[in-house]
């Protein structure tokens, strides 16, 4: 009677409706604190420590007094700047594109769809190869080729602090515009038919009807790339890694945070001053993207 009664109660406890969604969650909280929590509070504490093979001891804050010099300020500056950029680039094209791809009038839809996204399953690293080898100094490199042809002077894409930046740039576009595009898509499918036939009966023409139902409608799907966007372009790093051969550009025009933090923490074999970087790319990024939200997001309360 005493297991029946105790087994009874278990399951009563498992069924209950006020313990069940704390159940659900036990996943995702569990990972969190693995994979997240865990790995930040390990290096938040290694970033005020001297670690050694075999040793570590409490240095205070001489890690972080040692990330104020122009190599680090340039990293902040060229992650920034790429960062800043691709926003620019891979929210208002991919929306234009979904657009294009959703429209009635529009033929291959399909095969657009599947040409803009294929770069996507490309790998980082082979695509980075082929950018290197595409945009390389020699005359007969991809690029040059096709600038001679026009009659202009060959140029060093991967010397040239802008020419490189643009390299960057375009292998950005190159491989995330159709996943952001897809995102749009996605977007637009959610979108009523009805509510653009009624934009039509009062005499809307196609760009009112995207300036005043698709984008203020794509709001949320916008917020959401624009978030992930901006981790992202703060997290680059193989692209740069792999046009650049490594992480010693030229100048150091392709350095990036956070290729700054694999050259402290494995190159230079300090791992203290590495996870100061981490720790201080993670306070820039929540920063932004709490400042973005707090603008145009999840914390502004809709009229």
């Amino acid at each position: 009677m005493k297991q029946t009664s105790g087994s009874t109660s278990i399951s009563s406890l498992l069924y209950s409706q006020k313990i069940a969604p704390y159940v659900f969650v036990l996943p995702f909280i569990i990972s969190f604190s693995v994979f997240f929590a865990y790995p930040v509070v390990s290096a938040f504490i290694m970033s005020f420590q001297e670690i050694v093979p075999g040793s570590s001891k409490f240095i205070g804050f001489d890690n972080y007094k040692e990330l104020w010099n122009p190599t680090f300020f340039k990293a902040i500056k060229n992650s920034t700047v790429y960062t800043a950029l691709t926003l620019l680039l891979l929210i208002p094209i991919p929306l234009v594109l979904a657009a294009f791809l959703n429209s009635k009038v529009m033929i291959f839809k399909n095969f657009f769809r599947s040409t803009l996204f294929i770069p996507a399953l490309t790998s980082v690293v082979v695509a980075g190869t082929i950018f290197r080898l595409a945009f390389g100094e020699l005359d007969g490199s991809l690029m040059n080729t096709f600038i001679t042809a026009l009659g202009l002077e060959k140029q060093r894409w991967l010397g040239d602090r802008w020419l490189g930046l643009m390299t960057l740039l375009i292998l950005a576009c190159w491989r995330w515009m159709g996943i952001n595009m897809l995102y749009f898509m996605a977007g637009l499918q959610n979108i009523s038919k009805e509510v653009y036939e009624s934009a039509e009966i009062d005499g809307a023409n196609t760009w009112k009807k995207f300036t005043n139902i698709t984008v203020p409608l794509l709001k949320p799907i916008t917020i959401y790339v624009f978030t992930i966007s901006i981790y992202g372009g703060y997290a680059m790093f193989t692209e740069s890694y792999m046009l650049w051969s490594g992480n010693r550009s030229p100048k150091d025009i392709g350095l990036t945070m956070v290729g700054y933090l694999y050259r402290s923490g494995w190159e230079q074999n300090n791992l203290g001053l590495g996870a100061a970087v981490g720790i201080v790319l993670l306070a820039i990024t929540f920063i932004i993207t709490f400042v973005q939200l707090n603008l145009f997001g999840l914390f502004k309360k809709e009229e």
